[in-house]
């Protein structure tokens, strides 16, 4: 067979082994999971203490420069992603770019406005819904679907995040699934919901970490998502996960420039009102 065949044929046969058998998440994956966002965590906190980089993109001389002029960096957040853990995997990427002529006030509004993400990250959001904020904390729902991967399954997702001012011109966000249910056979009249953690394992669980510096006449903003899924099977793991980082890039490029898109929008309509 051609290259080209056979890299077909493989997808076809890992979607049919990974994407339509089911699963239980295992305790030595959540054990896994947990001891990797406690990590994260752990680094999100240092960049808070005094003398330390609140963004990545001042660990370099040029990075901030680049972004401006360049446009958005999007890369692996740390080495080996996506990483093997027991029975998983765990995706780690970080995207970064600049809104010029904004303010932070203007990101939060638009990050925060849980009722219209249906609208601004379809065709990847296709249902969402604000729930309530208790202190620091918004909690909302998404329910997401991807049929370029599987045609007939979607994603029922809780959520919560805050956002916390670090000072005038900063801010960073933390958001977690806190549940996960699977709609098998969505859309059709056989449509169910599974229990939390069985399923295709497509995506167990999600978290994300914001950062916001207004200066430079703009905003620089970092996004850094985590993501577990199930594990690649060994014989294909070789040739797929290139279709994976790939995937993974894409669909962080895909978000920023959506939420970019719903910044100048609120903008622009925010000039129209004052002229």
């Amino acid at each position: 067979m051609t290259t080209g065949t056979r890299l077909i044929a493989i997808v076809i046969l890992l979607r049919f082994e990974l994407y339509t058998s089911a699963a239980t998440l295992k305790p030595e994956t959540i054990a896994a999971w947990d001891a990797y966002l406690q990590a994260a965590n752990d680094k999100m906190q240092a960049r808070l203490q005094p003398g330390a980089h609140f963004l990545w993109l001042d660990e370099a001389p040029d990075r901030a420069e680049s972004i401006r002029t360049k446009g958005p960096y999007i890369a692996p957040a740390v080495k080996e992603i996506p990483r093997k853990v027991p029975s998983g995997l765990i995706h780690d990427w970080l995207g970064v770019g600049f809104v010029p002529n904004t303010k932070i006030e203007d990101i939060l509004r638009v990050v925060r406005d849980y009722d219209r993400y249906k609208d601004i990250y379809r065709p990847g959001v296709i249902d969402s819904a604000f729930r309530r904020t208790d202190g620091m904390q918004d909690f909302f729902f998404m329910r997401l679907a991807n049929r370029s991967v599987v045609a007939k399954t979607a994603l029922d997702t809780e959520g919560v995040s805050s956002y916390t001012r670090v000072d005038d011109t900063r801010w960073y966000g933390v958001s977690n699934t806190t549940e996960i249910r699977e709609i098998d056979k969505f859309g059709t009249e056989e449509q169910r919901t599974l229990p939390p953690d069985e399923g295709t394992g497509l995506i167990w669980r999600l978290s994300s970490f914001t950062r916001l510096e207004e200066r430079d006449g703009g905003v620089y903003a970092e996004l850094e998502a985590i993501a577990l899924s199930r594990d690649i099977p060994a014989a294909f793991r070789l040739f797929v996960t290139p279709i994976v980082r790939r995937v993974s890039r894409d669909s962080l490029a895909t978000s920023l420039h959506q939420t970019k898109v719903a910044i100048d929008d609120l903008t622009l309509r925010r000039a129209q009102e004052t002229q």
